[in-house]
């Protein structure tokens, strides 16, 4: 009787392992037809252009062609190509994000983590060829255009999210100090303007990679008064009316709550006239037509543009001033503009230093470098 039991024992465990088999065997062909699926989904979808949430564009089909074929580069260009067009690859992203930072319990996803509510970026580590890079191309600028000038010439470095987060939640973190130190030591023909003083996290917005406006008046004082001027600091704020969901909501593939985006404004800068160099328009500071845009924050000065003058018909001083820039001058640079008749924003990621003179006559200006450490990092786009 005891060894039937057995027998039967036996019996039912084979038949329970049979059964896990087949189910393992069912779930993985079930996984590849769909796999498959969506991978030829991938192929006879039409390809989209561009990634909202991502902000960037997405790899297109490549062409095929029996060179590409031989040289192995069509199916190089077709893996990317279906990485970036794989159907509801947003959602799976998302399941990738949360089984990232729950499951496996890693700190980051792609260099994003979230800290304090806030989504941040990793800057790691300090590229010193970068700011080698860097420091080159203001120098040039400098002997270029400015050396035997009567001009006055000004540094300030922005810093990133990680300056306030990184390190006090254990994450590797540039040594900021050192940039400061390496870009200041480049550029001793620079006043420097320390504003790291006037900034904490809270300054910047929860989704996105820039400074809110609303939060600057401080820090557009210090500027102000280190370049021999000043600003009254009176504003009244208003709120966009659509949700600002930064350029890390996308990124971080997680579901983070929109913001509210606000700008500042008082009769100075109502008054001030914007000219857009790329196209010769004119408008005002804040183009609302960017509210609904992919990137709200481009109602500020309309956006990445490499030439944008800002002319104050109500200044009572006839100062000029020229800021060499990267995105995060967009919002700071009109709560200057009380103090100047005219403003000069120069993006060199965008235009290049060489052909300077053929937009701008350099005479008596003040003449400020405000870059974020994340640019002067990388700085392979500055030309």
């Amino acid at each position: 009787m005891i060894e039937y039991k057995n027998i039967k024992s036996i019996k039912n465990t084979k038949n329970i392992n049979h059964i896990n088999n087949m189910n393992t065997i069912v779930t993985v062909v079930v996984l590849g037809i769909v796999f498959v699926s969506l991978t030829m989904a991938s192929w006879l979808l039409p390809p989209q252009e561009f990634s909202d949430n991502e902000r960037r564009k997405l790899t297109q089909r490549p062409k095929f062609s029996l060179d590409t074929m031989s040289d192995g580069s069509f199916m190089t260009e077709f893996e990317k190509y279906t990485l970036d067009q794989f159907p509801l690859r947003d959602q799976f992203r998302t399941l990738k994000a949360y089984t990232t930072y729950d499951v496996f319990g890693q700190l980051d996803n792609h260099d994003i983590y979230i800290q304090d509510g806030y989504a941040a970026k990793l800057e790691y580590p300090l590229q010193m060829d970068s700011l080698e890079h860097a420091a080159d191309r203001f120098a040039y600028i400098y002997e270029k255009y400015l050396a035997d000038k009567e001009m006055n010439i000004y540094l300030s470095i922005v810093p990133d999210k990680s300056y306030f987060l990184a390190e006090k939640h254990g994450y590797l973190s540039t040594d900021y100090e050192k940039l400061f130190h390496v870009m200041r030591n480049h550029m001793n023909y620079a006043d420097y303007i320390d504003i790291t003083g006037t900034l904490d996290i809270t300054d910047y917005y929860k989704t996105d990679t820039h400074w809110r406006q609303e939060k600057l008046p401080e820090t557009a004082a210090v500027l102000a008064e280190g370049m021999g001027t000043s600003i009254s600091g009176a504003y009244t704020e208003y709120a966009l009316d659509v949700p600002f969901y930064g350029v890390y909501y996308g990124l971080s593939a997680l579901p983070l709550p929109p913001e509210t985006l606000y700008y500042l404004s008082n009769d100075v800068l109502d008054g001030c006239i914007v000219t857009n160099h790329e196209d010769q328009t004119m408008g005002s500071i804040y183009n609302m037509e960017k509210k609904s845009g992919k990137d709200p924050y481009e109602i500020f000065l309309s956006g990445p543009r490499s030439l944008i003058t800002i002319e104050n018909p109500n200044c009572k001083a006839d100062k000029e001033l020229v800021i060499f820039r990267d995105s995060f001058g967009s919002s700071i640079a009109p709560l200057l503009s009380e103090g100047y008749a005219k403003i000069t924003l120069v993006d060199i990621r965008y235009l290049r230093a060489d052909l300077l003179e053929r937009f701008i006559e350099f005479k008596n200006q003040d003449v400020l470098f405000l870059y974020s450490t994340s640019v002067l990092n990388h700085s392979e786009t500055l030309t």
